[in-house]
């Protein structure tokens, strides 16, 4: 998927941090979200493990199929 810089409208680059606008430079958090029903998953990390769960019946999600999708909120 192709996400846009709210402000400046670029196509924003992701890490596994976040969201990044090279244009003007600002930083936006990921929501991971469920594959299947594209609800945001509950992150359960234990043990240095992080696994992905999701709470509208798809059960935990494997880190491959996680979608994750910019939080155009945080700025």
């Amino acid at each position: 998927m192709n996400f846009s810089c709210p402000a400046c409208h670029q196509r924003l680059t992701h890490n596994e941090t976040g969201f990044n606008c090279p244009n003007c430079e600002r930083h936006f958090a990921h929501i991971a979200s469920c594959p299947d029903c594209h609800q945001p998953l509950q992150v359960l990390k234990a043990c240095g493990a992080v696994d992905y769960f999701c709470q509208h019946g798809d059960g935990l999600i494997s880190k491959i199929r996680v979608e994750f999708i910019p939080d155009l909120t945080s700025q």
